[in-house]
């Protein structure tokens, strides 16, 4: 057999299994959500967009675009002042949240699963996906009057 055929037929095989893998290509999407209405879409290590933009009393919608299993976990020290906390899994604090990640894998947004939050406070908030942040999964709101 001819070695390089082979490797060149392999590596064809390869790119084709990959192209109906959305989590590898949703991090090339100019629209992580596919259309279906989400506002910030989660590859295997990022939110996407990284920064979101919202007004007062709107709704964020995140989905779960990978085949990882994520969270939207926001971090209280973070949060405006009389801000509602937020997190997947409806915890009350950041530490809660964190501790049923680590327990039972509490809060887990499974894939193409969705969590949503309205906020009603203006303001900078900052998130992490709990499993993923030591890789950099961070991501921030802001809400404009």
């Amino acid at each position: 057999m001819n070695r390089r055929a082979y490797l060149a037929s392999v590596g064809t095989v390869a790119s084709v299994g990959l192209a109906g893998c959305t989590s590898v290509l949703g991090v090339f999407e100019d629209d992580p959500c596919g259309g279906d209405g989400c506002d910030v879409g989660m590859t295997r290590n990022e939110f996407v967009p990284e920064e979101y933009e919202v007004r007062v009393g709107e709704t964020v919608v995140w989905k779960n675009t990978s085949g990882a299993d994520h969270t939207v976990t926001a971090l209280e020290n973070t949060l405006p002042e009389g801000a509602a906390y937020f997190a997947t899994g409806d915890y009350e604090d950041e530490r809660t949240a964190r501790d049923a990640w680590h327990e039972y894998r509490g809060g887990r947004l499974g894939t193409r699963e969705t969590y949503e939050h309205t906020f009603e406070v203006p303001g900078t908030y900052d998130y992490i996906c709990e499993p993923h942040v030591r890789g950099g999964m961070v991501g921030t709101i802001i809400v404009t009057e």
